[in-house]
């Protein structure tokens, strides 16, 4: 069976046409390529050589530059000069927004043009217009008039060519017709893949962007099913969530839309889009791919994963296994998070900081945060202290006997071992589940059948296999074919150095099946190998969360990638551009200025777009939105309604929370 990538439960990259970018070989089982854009203005040739220069040696294999306008698009050519003078030969890509007269000069200059079907030809006022199907296929001839010459310069000069859909400038025509969904998105990439290949131009890769991974993965996965129905073959994919942020929501974003196509070998070019530095986006990049590096997936020794004969859920579609509910965990309850605290000799009050829960003595009272964890994995320790009564205790079964409050503290068993207890709890038993780790689930799932649908349990699938992913897919697939309703948590650990590393993995492995609508929890952990120091987990030379300890790091990396996957809301969300050429602000200190006054603002979703390229359209579903609209002017959106426009920067943020205000959107920080 092949829905949209080579296997479902091995690592295969999906076989793509190879496609020539200057000296860079992409698609055809080639290495996933890793590039990243510059922030400098394309005017000033020698700040944007600089730059380039150190995205290159960061280890960035194409660069690209912004030509809003043909001026910038002729001063490509100085750019690529100075780069060549100094010795530097990496491919160069020109981003083209509206201005087709801008990629026709470009692509006689740089190895590659990206466009945008949604602003190429079409525009985008935000109006609904019903065509008939006859004036509907009167744009289409019209955009054809108009991307056909481009076409041909770029077959002419051999210049590859980026399709780049990005989910929040679709145009009116398509909204109109598909709406604002991924469907929409692939249609707005094919009409012009379309009129490439009718000009016998095959130098194209494709792309679709959103700063939601759920619609991101949806979208591309639509796009190889429609090539390949229509085609018979699929063109290299760029791949890239756009507005990630910075930190570590944006690393994890990225993670979760891109590491779920990689992990199913979907993908031959990659970008972390992050409100940093360009060159501290390769780095995670790199991390990315590393992970599908022919000695780590040949050294893992895994056991084969039968095939899946029947799919039980849609892989184009969000919709949320149906299960029942034991205590807080699954039914309609959001998804619960595990903290794992067995590797604290002694646990105290204090300890319990780092998940969400601080103790104040003189009150004797707990204040709970916002991602406050709701179960605690002690192992073996039984607290000497009292709890808030909204978290529970995990341990294991030989100490949960010995707990007095069982209704507080709950067993989590090996599967063979729940099945053969004599007395498990009769409200909670966790049931560990190794998927295909070992020779006993491989062929024969009938033990499933004695934990099916016992309404005090909560499977807790893990695999050492590699990917752990398709492991704890397919047993999900079979839990699912099987009709066992039980609530499941992913526990995921990580073997990993660094924390780009651990972030990467985590995301990677449990977000991926949160996206598809299968987790009920999460429990993250570090192996013993790779646990860190508590005096700060530092990542690109700062630091996530000052003097954070490995348990608070990890807890918020588990808050981090429900909130990514939409399934629980638990802080304001950025949708943050990573600057280029056209930025009008500081984006970067002016993201941590807003950052610092609204954080506080839990489930409100704020763009900050550097340029009105990027904004009412790319910031999506951005709630509020702060958009650079002139040097040093600010326009403020509440959703894609313009409310003030042209403020001073000077004033913008105090602007911004007036509105908050004004929309009853804002409440005080505690």
């Amino acid at each position: 069976m092949q829905l949209y990538c080579e296997s479902l439960t091995e690592y295969k990259r999906l076989k793509t046409r190879e496609v020539k970018v200057g000296n860079l070989l992409l698609g055809n089982d080639h290495p996933v390529r890793v590039q990243t854009m510059t922030t400098t203005d394309t005017m000033d040739t020698l700040a944007t050589v600089e730059q380039t220069i150190r995205c290159i040696e960061a280890g960035a294999e194409l660069v690209r530059i912004t030509a809003p306008s043909k001026k910038e698009a002729e001063n490509l050519r100085n750019i690529k000069d100075e780069l060549h003078r100094r010795g530097y030969t990496v491919p160069l890509v020109a981003d083209i927004h509206f201005t087709p007269n801008a990629a026709e000069i470009a692509a006689t200059i740089v190895e590659k043009v990206r466009v945008n079907p949604g602003n190429y030809v079409d525009k985008k006022k935000f109006e609904q217009i019903d065509y008939t199907d006859a004036e509907y296929l009167e744009e289409i001839e019209r955009i054809r008039e108009r991307f056909t010459p481009l076409v041909k310069i770029c077959k002419q000069y051999g210049t590859a060519m980026r399709i780049g859909t990005n989910h929040g400038s679709l145009s009116d025509r398509i909204m109109s017709r598909y709406g604002d969904t991924a469907m929409g998105m692939v249609e707005s990439a094919m009409e012009f893949l379309r009129i490439a290949r009718n000009e016998d131009y095959h130098q194209v890769i494709l792309s679709m962007k959103s700063s939601n991974p759920l619609v991101m993965v949806q979208a591309y996965r639509l796009l190889i099913s429609h090539m390949m129905d229509e085609f018979s073959e699929c063109y290299p994919l760029h791949l890239g969530v756009t507005e990630a942020g910075d930190g570590e929501d944006g690393r994890i974003k990225s993670a979760i839309g891109i590491g779920t196509l990689l992990e199913d070998g979907i993908g031959d070019t990659i970008r972390v889009s992050l409100t940093e530095d360009p060159e501290l986006e390769i780095p995670v990049c790199r991390d990315l791919v590393k992970r599908y590096s022919k000695e780590r997936l040949q050294s893992a020794g895994s056991l084969a994963i039968p095939p899946i004969q029947t799919l039980p859920y849609s892989p184009f579609e969000y919709k949320r296994r149906e299960t029942f509910g034991v205590s807080n965990i699954g039914l309609r309850h959001v998804p619960v998070v595990i903290a794992d605290l067995s590797k604290i000799e002694k646990i105290t009050p204090a300890h319990l900081q780092a998940v969400g829960y601080t103790y104040d003595s003189v009150s004797d009272k707990w204040t709970i945060s916002d991602m406050a964890a709701d179960y605690i994995f002690t192992g073996n320790q039984l607290l000497d202290f009292a709890l808030p009564g909204t978290v529970k205790v995990i341990v294991y079964p030989g100490t949960w006997q010995l707990a007095d409050d069982k209704t507080t503290y709950f067993p989590i068993y090996e599967s063979s071992g729940y099945v053969d207890a004599e007395s498990p709890s009769v409200l909670l038993n966790f049931v560990m589940i190794d998927c295909f780790s070992d020779d006993t689930t491989i062929n024969d799932f009938t033990w499933l059948d004695e934990l099916a649908n016992d309404p005090t349990v909560v499977l807790c699938l893990s695999s050492t296999n590699i990917p752990a992913l398709h492991a704890m897919r397919r047993m999900m697939v079979e839990v699912m074919n099987r009709k066992i309703k039980n609530p499941v948590v992913f526990i995921t650990d990580s073997n990993w150095a660094t924390a780009d590393e651990h972030l990467i993995h985590y995301a990677t492995e449990t977000g991926a099946l949160f996206l598809e609508g299968m987790g009920d929890g999460i429990c993250l952990g570090i192996s013993s190998n790779g646990y860190m120091a508590a005096a700060g987990i530092a990542v690109s030379g700062r630091n996530y969360i000052a003097n954070a300890s490995v348990e608070q790091f990890i807890n918020n990396t588990a808050f981090s990638i429900l909130q990514a996957t939409r399934t629980r809301i638990s802080k304001t969300e950025y949708i943050s551009c990573p600057s280029c050429g056209r930025t009008l602000f500081d984006l970067q200190e002016t993201t941590a200025r807003i950052r610092s006054v609204t954080n506080h603002l839990k489930g409100v979703k704020i763009a900050i777009m550097g340029c009105i390229v990027n904004g009412p359209g790319e910031m999506a579903d951005a709630d509020f939105g702060y958009v650079g609209s002139g040097v040093g002017k600010i326009t403020l959106y509440r959703g894609k309604e313009v409310v003030k426009r042209n403020i001073e920067s000077s004033i913008a943020v105090d602007e911004l929370i007036s509105l908050l205000k004004e929309s009853d959107a804002w409440v005080d920080a505690i």
